[in-house]
């Protein structure tokens, strides 16, 4: 029997992926945040097997979390809202209501910036997209159709002149790694400071486990210095009280030592990895870096592994000193080595031109 085809989310934009980054990290609903997390490793290229692996979730789940993405899009992320009577305002009805919803107030005649719900119905009303409709009703049509009152934000887009070149090299590296050549993502992680950290487990109904709201800061703060190696799926990294460019280079020493092969280093433009000492260094050790556009975080694989640390390692913890806590990420790096697979191809609208000249940071 043949095997059935790996199933991924579809093809993302560059602001598409940079949208689901930031949900995955910084969204203020834990579903809305955990399903971004999902997709956003699909995107990365982890498989459904992996994920599930990854943040010990069900396979069916995570599949058909991926169908209704690629069916519904970003409205796929919310919990969905059913039941109740049968429906007394139609498809077509519903539609425009959406599409009113969707408009500037002012580009249809009001004299106002943004819609209230009231507003909102009386328009609806008032212009006979519907014969009346009351608040409650016009919120749950809005929230089953993915609208939300939500504040506005801003949209960083990367100034980098070179955004497009940059972007299909990186593509190109990890798309077809150059022979005799090991591809690296290197980041760093934190800062870890110990404070107790919310997350989510089991727990008796009613009684949620709870941990201290105040706290002081007086251990100062420790980094996570990490590279991510896509051919095997590895992660290798360590714990240092600072993040200058003499830690970068004491983790690439590592990763000199461990690999034979040409190493190109996939890496942002954090101010220590631009430093000309570090230049220096990687020029004399045969190893290349490779730098992203501004940014343009979102094209980092290591990315989507940092999102499952925090959540297994960190999340739902009060550690009590830095040494304890250093343990447990490292218990988490080694277990996460023992378990994982080789990257996949991810999903992005993006050509891949193959044979680019290289590009400078």
């Amino acid at each position: 029997m043949a095997r059935r085809p790996e199933l991924f989310i579809r093809e993302l934009s560059d602001g598409e992926a940079e949208h689901l980054l930031r949900l995955s990290r910084r969204s203020q609903n834990p579903t809305t945040q955990h399903r971004a997390m999902l997709l956003f490793a699909s995107f990365q290229g982890q498989s459904v097997s992996q994920i599930a692996r990854m943040h010990r979730a069900s396979a069916t789940h995570i599949a058909e979390l991926i169908h209704a993405f690629n069916e519904r899009g970003f409205a796929a992320l919310d919990p969905r809202v059913g039941g109740g009577r049968p429906r007394r305002i139609d498809e077509a009805q519903r539609a425009a209501i959406v599409k009113v919803a969707l408009a500037r107030p002012r580009d249809l005649g009001e004299p106002f910036t943004d819609w209230s719900l009231k507003k909102l119905r009386d328009h609806l009303v008032r212009e006979r997209v519907v014969p009346t409709i009351s608040a409650s009703q016009l919120w749950r049509i809005l929230r089953e159709h993915g609208i939300r009152f939500l504040h506005h934000k801003t949209w960083k887009a990367s100034p980098d002149p070179d955004f497009e070149a940059k972007k299909n090299r990186v593509l190109d590296l990890y798309a077809h790694p150059p022979a005799g050549s090991r591809v690296l993502c290197l980041d760093e992680f934190g800062p870890l400071n110990l404070q107790p950290r919310l997350g989510t487990g089991w727990s008796p109904s009613k009684h949620p486990a709870r941990f201290r709201a105040t706290y002081t800061r007086t251990a100062g703060v420790r980094h996570l210095l990490a590279a991510y190696d896509p051919a095997s799926g590895r992660l290798y990294g360590h714990i240092r009280a600072t993040k200058t460019w003499r830690e970068v280079r004491e983790l690439l020493r590592s990763l000199r030592a461990r690999f034979s092969e040409h190493l190109i280093v996939v890496l942002d433009n954090f101010s220590p990895h631009l430093k000309q000492e570090l230049r220096d260094w990687v020029a004399e050790h045969d190893i290349e870096l490779v730098y992203l556009p501004t940014y343009s975080s979102w094209l980092n694989l290591i990315e989507c592994q940092f999102q499952a640390l925090r959540r297994f390692a960190l999340n739902g913890t009060d550690y009590a000193s830095h040494a304890e806590q250093d343990r447990a990420i490292h218990a988490y790096l080694r277990w996460h080595n023992r378990h994982c697979r080789p990257a996949k191809p991810w999903r992005i609208k993006a050509e891949v031109h193959h044979s680019l000249p290289a590009v400078a940071a």
